[in-house]
């Protein structure tokens, strides 16, 4: 794969006077072109139209070996799609590949978007996530929950659905003993998207868990259940470690 000319694209789009403030924002050491996000979504979306699934595959290994940011973004893109044919293992295998490189929530959040589509592909995957959470980088565990998201939006869900609910909320206790805003950040987002598609399972992980969840997790976790006591729960500074990832909303 011949990176060059994608990476011409994204640097005629650079914005040199928007470095230093993402650098700031992300307050992470690592090249930046100044590329906004619609920006990329609109060149990736070009070079899926036009590659094949190998060559996409290739090309976003070649993004994200340059520890660009923006083209970092942009690799997660190129393999974020429901059904990638003939076969999505080599895109899942490199995706699995990026998960000790993640170092900061935004890059994390892209690529985890790609492995949720790979785990809704395939469910048996969560296993090899679940040894993410046995990890010692915390942006491994980190991503064991994010990219098991969708697993809190289902209305109905079937029997294995549910198994596969309560596995990810046994790993999102487990983590709690270690007091780590990274960690409670996420565990606050499972449990409050959860809470809106199954609110009496999302009260119980929090009531079960009051204990070790952070006053500012719990709130966060609780956000939209208004009739949910919180009682000791106060709000919280939040420190750059907690700062809302991408597809938080």
């Amino acid at each position: 794969m011949n990176l060059a000319p994608y990476m011409a694209q994204l640097n005629e789009l650079a914005d040199p006077a928007a470095v230093e403030k993402m650098q700031a924002y992300h307050k992470v050491d690592r090249p930046y072109l100044g590329v906004a996000n619609p920006q990329i979504n609109d060149l990736t979306k070009a070079w899926r139209a036009e590659l094949s699934l190998t060559d996409r595959i290739a090309l976003a290994d070649a993004l994200w070996q340059t520890d660009i940011f923006e083209a970092r973004v942009a690799a997660a893109k190129l393999l974020t799609q429901a059904r990638l044919r003939p076969d999505d293992e080599p895109a899942w295998q490199l995706i699995q590949s990026w998960v000790p490189d993640f170092d900061s929530w935004a890059i994390a959040d892209h690529a985890c978007m790609a492995a949720q589509k790979r785990l809704l592909a395939d469910p048996q995957r969560l296993d090899v996530v679940e040894t993410w959470t046995q990890s010692g980088e915390l942006w491994s565990k980190r991503a064991a929950l994010v990219a098991t998201l969708p697993w809190t939006k289902q209305n109905n869900p079937k029997p294995e659905e549910l198994d596969a609910r309560e596995r990810i909320l046994g790993w999102a206790a487990g983590y709690l003993p270690v007091k780590n805003g990274i960690l409670q950040k996420a565990i606050a987002w499972w449990v409050r998207d959860l809470s809106r598609h199954d609110p009496v399972r999302a009260a119980a992980f929090i009531e079960d868990n009051r204990a070790t969840l952070k006053p500012y997790a719990i709130k966060e976790a609780a956000r939209h259940m208004p009739d949910f006591p919180l009682e000791a729960a106060v709000t919280a500074d939040v420190t750059a470690e907690d700062e809302a990832p991408a597809s938080d909303n």
